[in-house]
Parts: C-alpha cells; sequence; structure tokens
C-alpha cells in the first residue's frame, strides 16, 4: 500500500541542515548535540517518546536530524507544521509523508486503521519538528498512535515555545515520555571551542575575537552565529582581509543592528 520513494521518509543532507545553508559549515559536537545523540540511541532502543525543547536557534533539529542520520537515517519519517494544526492535519500529514498510495480515507477510523497498518510494518522514528504548534488533541493523537499495540514506532517532538509546557500539564502525556532535553545557550567556553570548527573563517581567528563576537551578538545561539559567519565570509571579500577582526566585526555588527548609529 506504500507509493514512491518519499522525502519524508528521509533525513536530509546535513547541508540543508544548516541555517541559510551555509556554505562550508560543519555539524560540530557540541555538549547538546553529543547529548541528543546518546538521549536518542536510549529511546529508539525503548521505542519510546523524547521530547527536545529550547529556545529558537539552539540547534534543536540540526542536533536531532545528525543524530538520527547516523543511528536510524532508513526509518525515519519527518513531519513538520507551521501554524496551529489539528489531528486531522497530522493524519494528512503523515500519509504523505509516509508514502501511502491511493486517496486518503475520509472517516478518521478508516484513516487510522490505514495509519497503524503501514506504522505496524517495520519500526519507524516519528520526528514532529516545531511541536510548539500542537494542541492538546494533537498531542493526544500522537500518543494514540504510539500506544496502539499494532504500531511499531518511536516519537520525537522537537519544538520551542510552550511545548514543554503543553505536555507536562496533561499526565497521560508527560508520563509516556521517556526522554526530556532542554537545549541551553552555549557558554562562552564552549562557543571558543566548536566555532573555531564550525566554519573555515573562524579556524584562524583569534579567541579574544571569537569572545567579542559571541559577547556582542553571537549569545551562544548557532542560528546567530550562522548569520555572523555568513556576514563574515562576505565582508572578507568586500574589505579584502584574510581573517576576521575587530574591523571585520564592526561591519557585520551594522549589517545585524538594524541601526543606523
Amino acid at each position: 500500500m506504500t507509493g514512491a520513494r518519499n522525502p519524508g521518509l528521509e533525513i536530509a543532507d546535513d547541508r540543508a541542515d544548516h541555517y541559510l545553508g551555509l556554505p562550508g559549515a560543519h555539524i560540530v559536537a557540541t555538549d547538546s548535540l553529543l547529548m541528543v545523540r546518546d538521549n536518542l540511541a536510549d529511546v529508539l532502543a525503548a521505542k519510546a517518546m523524547m521530547c527536545v525543547h529550547g529556545d529558537a536557534g539552539l540547534g534543536k533539529t540540526l542536533s536531532v536530524n545528525a543524530s538520527l542520520r547516523e543511528l536510524a537515517a532508513n526509518t525515519v519519517c519527518r513531519v513538520q507544521f507551521r501554524a496551529r494544526p489539528t489531528p486531522r492535519d497530522i493524519r494528512h500529514e503523515l500519509f504523505r509523508a509516509l508514502g501511502i498510495g491511493g486517496e486518503p480515507p475520509t472517516k478518521p477510523i478508516e484513516f487510522d486503521a490505514v495509519l497503524k497498518d503501514v506504522l505496524g510494518q517495520r519500526f519507524r522514528v516519528l520526528v514532529c519538528d516545531e511541536a510548539q504548534w500542537l494542541s492538546r488533541e494533537c498531542f493526544e493523537y500522537w500518543r494514540h498512535l504510539w500506544d496502539d499495540r499494532a504500531t511499531d514506532i518511536a516519537i520525537v517532538f522537537v519544538g520551542g515555545g510552550d511545548c514543554y509546557q503543553v505536555l507536562r500539564r496533561e499526565p497521560m502525556l508527560s508520563s509516556r515520555v521517556y526522554v526530556w532535553q532542554e537545549f541551553q545557550r552555549m557558554p562562552r567556553e564552549q562557543v571558543l571551542r566548536v566555532i573555531p570548527a564550525y566554519h573555515p573563517v573562524w579556524e584562524n581567528t583569534d579567541a579574544e575575537v571569537i569572545g567579542f563576537a559571541d559577547a556582542h551578538a553571537g549569545h551562544g545561539n548557532f542560528r546567530a552565529w550562522a548569520k555572523i559567519t555568513a556576514h563574515a565570509a562576505r565582508a572578507l571579500s568586500r574589505l579584502d582581509q584574510s581573517g576576521v577582526d575587530r574591523e571585520v566585526l564592526g561591519w557585520v555588527f551594522s549589517k545585524l543592528s538594524g541601526r543606523a548609529g
């Protein structure tokens, strides 16, 4: 009953993980990434649920994708929502992401039977990104799929905002989450360790310059560092300089501040 190869069943190439698709960027072993890899290994072994949560731009999705690419790339079904979905939306997104052929059933009971049949054929990891958009009813629907004895799945929720609070408020849901992991900003010492490995722009940059960039614009946030890096790479070309210094950072900050003075 499954159709053609579907992108929802794959973890994208690691270049797509980087904000702005930044050329030359590397996935680096932050403390959070190493922890999420270990936690996911436990969750996959237990066929359980996991919640990865934290503020925007801290590398949650990148870390989950990179870890699952290593641990279980051919089992992943990834869905994502950009607005508040309903259980109906989840059904249709899973139908698409699983590559199920034909027309979706019109009745919820029949629809659920089709999904459970496919999810029982072999083990899959269902990754729900941007889970902060989910309502209580949507989380209950994921629980309904996971609880069914016919399905063979693990579920990973990745979200910011009130994702953690919504899950924790509902004992029926939170009691089933096997691992909780919160992403936080990188402390200065970690920034100084991983940013030189993140992109060639920073390989030979003085630690004081990297620390200055983090204090004024990076703030331990990987998405912010991706923007800094993209601007820095362009600045080196425009200013005809070989390495990042305070002058280059001044040019970068002018692009990021949004203010004339």
